[in-house]
Formats: structure tokens, C-alpha cells, sequence
């Protein structure tokens, strides 16, 4: 439960949110630090602030690359967070619990756009 809090904790924060789905798309090549300030418009402190948050919850690992700091997330993690919070899903009948898939962008724009 701690860990599962640690991690919860850091994705809390909208910055650190999008840093870590963007490393997560960006799959196990992960991206370095440098592109990702460029990317998001982050000074070099702000984004070694909110990495560091993601890595001591154990979401992200850093390796050098050259210079640079190569990041990605760390998979093993995201899917034992994924797994903790449903562990017990739907009281053990996990076929009653299959997510339904998220609208795609352009409806949830509309969505937002012109309430029903």
C-alpha cells in the first residue's frame, strides 16, 4: 500500500502526469531530459524537480546517455500499480471489470465543448 501511494502521490500533480504518460508512450528507449524540457517548455530545474519526484516513487529510471540523462518509465512498476488497484476487482469476477475504452480526443473536446 505505501508503494502504491508513493506512486499515486507523485502522478497527483499535472506536470509530473504528463511527463510520465508521454515516457510511457515513448516506450523502453524512454527520451532524454534535454528533449523533454524542449518538449514541454520546462526550465532544467523545474523538470529535474518533477523527474525526481517520478523517480523515488519508482515509476521512471534514469540512465546516461553521453551527457544527457535518458529517462523512461518503468514498466514493471506501472503494471504493479495497475495491478495492486485491481487486485480484488469486481470481487474476484475480473471479467465483470474489463475497462471500457476512453472516447477518443476529438469527442472528449466535443464533450467538454457542448455539455448534453
Amino acid at each position: 500500500m505505501k508503494q502504491a501511494l508513493t506512486a499515486l502521490g507523485a502522478l497527483s500533480q499535472e506536470t509530473r502526469l504528463t511527463l510520465y504518460r508521454h515516457l510511457v508512450i515513448a516506450g523502453p528507449a524512454g527520451e532524454v531530459a534535454g528533449a523533454l524540457a524542449a518538449r514541454f517548455d520546462l526550465a532544467p530545474a523545474t523538470l529535474s524537480f518533477h523527474l525526481k519526484a517520478l523517480a523515488e516513487a519508482g515509476l521512471i529510471h534514469g540512465a546516461r546517455a553521453g551527457r544527457q540523462i535518458r529517462y523512461a518509465a518503468d514498466y514493471p512498476a506501472m503494471d504493479g500499480l495497475i495491478g495492486y488497484l485491481t487486485e480484488h476487482c469486481c470481487a474476484g469476477a475480473a471479467g465483470a471489470c474489463t475497462p471500457s475504452p476512453l472516447p477518443s480526443p476529438a469527442r472528449r473536446r466535443r464533450s467538454r465543448e457542448s455539455p448534453r
